[in-house]
C-alpha cells in the first residue's frame, strides 16, 4: 500500500493548524511542529516543503531520537576520512543533501548541547563545517523540525539554547490530539476502514456497528492518529466478514489470557523471599446486616462488570470472554443494569 500522505479531518482545531503551516509554506523561514507522538508532525512537514517554492529540491529528514549522540553531529554536518575512528571515506551531511531543499529535524528535543551550538550557526550563517575539516561549506536549506517536548520549558531547564528556540521559532505549528478533534474519529476511522477492506479486496465496505463506532469515539487515542489507523486496520483485517459490519474492536493488542508476567510482577512461590499478595478486600462485611438480598446481589453484579468492561477498555467481546458470557449474555446483563456505552 502506498503511504498515507494527505490529510484528513473536518474539526476547526485541525484544520486550522493545517491553514497555519500552508500560509507559512511559502516563506522561506524555519517553522517548528509541535505535538504529541501520531498526530502526522512529518506529514506537515511534507506539506510546508510540497507547497514552497523549494518543492523541486530534496527533503531530508533526519530523526534526531534515532542516533546516538557521538553520531548526530556527523549525520548533520558529515566528516572527512580519518576525522575519527571508522571514518574511512569523507561523507556529505544532511545538510549537503539538503541544500537548496528543506531538511526536516524530527525529535528535536534531543539533540545535544554540542550539536544545538553547531546547529545554531548553521542556521544563523548558512554554513557547515565537516568533522575533521576547517573549511566551511555554503548551504541553502530551510529548517522545519518537530518535537513532542515543551521546548520553552527545556530552556527555561538549561537542557535547550535560548538563542536556538529562537532561531527556530519564526512559526509554531501546534498540532492537536485527535481526542480533541470534534468529529474526526469517525472520519478518520472510515478512510482507514476502506482502506483496508479494498486492500484485503473486500467487495464492499460495510462500515462499523454502532458498538464499535461508540467505543471508537469514547477512546482517548493516546497514540492519536497513528494508533487509529492501526486500531481500524487490525479490527477490519480480523473480521474477515465483508458482509456485515464491523462489531469488534481490539485497542490493545497484546491483550491475551496467555500473555508472559514479566519477573518483577510475578508472585513469590515459596520462602521468604517476598510478602504474600494482601487478600482482596470482601465486598461486604461478613457481620453486616442485609435487608434486600437481590439488591445487593444486583449491586454486585454490576460492579464486576463495571471492573470487567474498564479491564477490557469496554471491549464487549473480550469483556464476555473474561467473565465467561457469551455475547448475547453480556449484553442483556449491561442493558438491565444500565451499563450502555
Amino acid at each position: 500500500m502506498e503511504r498515507d500522505n494527505h490529510f484528513i479531518g473536518q474539526s476547526f482545531a485541525f484544520l486550522d493548524s493545517v491553514e497555519r503551516a500552508s500560509r507559512a509554506a511559502g516563506l522561506n523561514r524555519p517553522v517548528l511542529v509541535i505535538g504529541e507522538r501520531g498526530t502526522g508532525k512529518e506529514l506537515v512537514a511534507e506539506r510546508l516543503h510540497r507547497l514552497s517554492p523549494r518543492w523541486d529540491g530534496p527533503l531530508v529528514v533526519m530523526n534526531c531520537a534515532a542516533l546516538p549522540e557521538t553520531l548526530i553531529e556527523a549525520e548533520l554536518f558529515g566528516h572527512e576520512a580519518g576525522a575519527f575512528t571508522g571514518a574511512t571515506r569523507a561523507r556529505a551531511g544532511r545538510f549537503e543533501e539538503a541544500d537548496g531543499g528543506t531538511l526536516f529535524l524530527d525529535e528535536l528535543g534531543t539533540l545535544s548541547a554540542a550539536a544545538q551550538e553547531r546547529l545554531l550557526r548553521a542556521v544563523e550563517y548558512g554554513e557547515v563545517t565537516r568533522i575533521g575539516s576547517s573549511r566551511p561549506l555554503r548551504v541553502d536549506v530551510r529548517i522545519v523540525a518537530a518535537t513532542n517536548e515543551n521546548l520553552p520549558a527545556l530552556v527555561a531547564q538549561d537542557r535547550f539554547r535560548a538563542d536556538l528556540l529562537d532561531r527556530l521559532s519564526f512559526e509554531v505549528v501546534t498540532l492537536p490530539p485527535l481526542r480533541a478533534r470534534e468529529g474526526d474519529v469517525p472520519v478518520l476511522a472510515d478512510h482507514f476502514g476502506r482502506r483496508m477492506a479494498a486492500e484485503l479486496d473486500w467487495p464492499l465496505w460495510p462500515g462499523f456497528t454502532e458498538d464499535a463506532a461508540a467505543a471508537l469515539m469514547a477512546y482517548e487515542w493516546p497514540g492519536n492518529v497513528r494508533e487509529l489507523r492501526n486500531v481500524v486496520e487490525r479490527a477490519v483485517y480480523r473480521w474477515g466478514d465483508p458482509e456485515r459490519p464491523v462489531d469488534a474492536i481490539e485497542f490493545d493488542p497484546f491483550a491475551s489470557p496467555w500473555k508472559p508476567v514479566g519477573e518483577a510482577a510475578r508472585a513469590p512461590m515459596s520462602g521468604t523471599a517476598g510478602a504474600a499478595p494482601a487478600p482482596a478486600a470482601p465486598a461486604a462485611a461478613a457481620d453486616e446486616p442485609c435487608t434486600d438480598l437481590r439488591a445487593a446481589c444486583d449491586a454486585y453484579e454490576r460492579r464486576l462488570l463495571e471492573a470487567a468492561l474498564n479491564r477490557c477498555r469496554f471491549n464487549q467481546r473480550q469483556t464476555a470472554k473474561a467473565l465467561a458470557l457469551t455475547y448475547d449474555q453480556l449484553r442483556h446483563a449491561m442493558r438491565r443494569h444500565a451499563l450502555q456505552p
